[in-house]
């Protein structure tokens, strides 16, 4: 043999070794094992770690009913294998097994129908449409993956919106859109959680407007609480003088302690008084409750917009399924500051939020949007 071709001969050899070194030490990278899946009913607490769509997530905070990945609780902690990892979200799956009706060119749908296009995939509507075809408004139509007969996991949108939770017309991905920056406190299950005090808030009239009132609702909440960042009232000189010393009962928790606190700012005794006897909860002498328990702040502020007037003639909510318009809303939370010219600046801020969350939710705004 050669020199050339002797060297020529080690250098292949050489090469065919490294490459049996090589490939084992590629393949010992693995990804994690997967933590027991996430439940929509589990408590989280700041630390705790569960699986959803093959990836582990470690919650930053208390959470319950938030999707990983949805919502900014939760924090990706990569990839894993060997467990169920949750219900997974992939976009544009083949839907086996499932029997859901063909889309109908021309046919109404409402959110939440879901369809089998002629590509054979299954789409679900994330807004009323006259039937749009599922491949080009995607505003009106997200992919969706089923496995099982008849439905089973549902999964991801590329429009970010799912299915709303517990029949509300804003989902979780929506929630967390219109409060980018919420305080932790603010939870979409605690919402969600609440609806139950009000069963006719967001499910009275036709499907715009119950998605208007949700809008209204939210929008004056976002106002109160900065984009619910705050849970309590940021003026302390403000807490001595909500209590009505005239009322009968008093103020059993202290003078000081019936400050605002909650999506809608409760404040006052007779206030606290009045919307613990109607939820069935002491809050006239626990007014803690509505800054420590999230369902608690979400029910106060769904029981002043269901049944209190405020400064107005009629509640926020009939406002929105009787035709009065957003505006009326606003004076029967603060129309006697605001209101009539009062503060405009604040009344427009209100708007704004409003003609915001009802865009994003896919219906119009309507009319008398001011007072």
């Amino acid at each position: 043999m050669s020199r050339q071709r002797l060297i020529a001969f080690l250098a292949a050899l050489a090469a065919v070794v490294g490459l049996v070194v090589l490939v084992p030490m590629a393949s010992t990278a693995s990804a994690a094992s997967c933590a027991t899946a996430w439940s929509s009913s589990s408590v989280y607490t700041g630390g705790m770690t569960a699986s959803y769509s093959s990836h582990n997530w470690q919650a930053k905070w208390w959470t319950q009913g938030e999707t990983p990945g949805a919502a900014d609780v939760w924090a990706d902690q990569g990839s894993c294998t060997g467990g169920s990892g949750g219900t997974g979200g992939t976009t544009g799956g083949s839907g086996t097994g499932c029997s859901y009706p063909a889309w109908a060119a021309g046919h109404a749908y409402v959110t939440g129908n879901i369809v089998q296009y002629t590509n054979g995939l299954y789409y679900i509507a994330t807004h009323d449409n006259p039937g749009y075809d599922p491949t080009i408004s995607t505003w009106y139509w997200s992919p969706y993956t089923c496995t099982g007969s008849n439905g089973g996991t549902t999964g991801g949108s590329t429009g970010g919106t799912n299915p709303p939770a517990g029949g509300f017309v804003v989902s979780e991905a929506q929630f967390n859109q219109m409060f980018p920056n919420r305080n932790s406190f603010y939870t979409y299950s605690g919402l969600t959680a609440a609806l139950s005090a009000y069963p006719g808030f967001a499910t009275t009239g036709s499907d715009t407007v119950k998605k208007q009132e949700a809008a209204a609702f939210l929008a004056n909440v976002s106002h109160e609480t900065g984009g619910l960042v705050y849970i309590v009232e940021q003026n302390t000189a403000n807490y001595p003088h909500y209590c009505d010393t005239s009322q009968p009962y008093g103020c059993p928790a202290g003078q000081s302690a019936y400050y605002g606190r909650g999506p809608i700012q409760l404040s006052w005794n007779f206030n606290y008084k009045a919307a613990g006897d109607a939820l069935g909860i002491d809050l006239l002498d626990n007014p803690n409750l509505v800054q420590n328990d999230s369902a608690v702040a979400w029910k106060t502020g769904l029981w002043y917009w269901n049944t209190q007037s405020g400064p107005g003639t009629m509640t926020p909510h009939n406002a929105m399924v009787n035709g009065a318009g957003f505006g009326e809303t606003i004076r029967s939370i603060n129309g006697s500051i605001e209101c009539n010219g009062g503060n405009p600046a604040q009344v427009q801020s209100r708007v704004n939020a409003y003609q915001s969350f009802t865009a994003l939710l896919g219906v119009p705004a309507g009319n008398n949007l001011s007072c």
